[in-house]
């Protein structure tokens, strides 16, 4: 590659809107790599900036940045990445965004009723939960998170 193929990490941070710190723990993390030019500042290929868009919008789907490591370490490293290397990648996730528009829609959905579904135990929701029936299933925002599990 040649020296106008690399970016710095000003340029990265302002062509992705990503803050350079964030570049930085995204490479102590693996999910980017940089060269080191000779004056020891750090030097992004090009084709990070696709790397770096795919990280954000991961995080915004859901993904942890274990689950991101994961998946990004699929990628090539030597070139940028082509339709059928991201569409390997988008099949994992796709579900993940389902899952988030089903919540979604729960919550929705939910907004009509008590706010209070039985999310917190409430001890008394005489519209959603009576005598606190949800309570026994556990804590946490049951109807919003799908059909209550009983707890054993």
């Amino acid at each position: 590659m040649d020296k106008d193929e690399f970016l710095s990490i000003g340029q990265v941070s302002k062509r992705s809107g990503v803050a350079s710190s964030a570049l930085r723990f995204y490479e102590e993390r693996g999910l980017i790599r940089s060269v080191r030019a000779g004056s020891g500042h750090r030097q992004y290929p090009r084709h990070v900036l696709r790397r770096i868009a795919f990280v954000v919008f991961a995080q915004r789907v859901g993904l942890s940045l274990d689950e991101i490591a994961a998946e990004i370490a699929k990628l090539p490293e030597d070139h940028t990445p082509n339709g059928q290397d991201w569409s390997k990648l988008s099949k994992t996730w796709s579900l993940r965004i389902e899952e988030k528009i089903a919540e979604l829609h729960r919550l929705k959905n939910g907004l009509s009723v008590c706010i209070g579904c039985g999310c917190l135990s409430l001890l008394t929701c005489k519209l959603a939960n009576p005598q606190d029936k949800l309570g026994r299933y556990g804590s946490g925002p049951l109807r919003w998170m799908g059909k209550p599990k009983k707890q054993t």
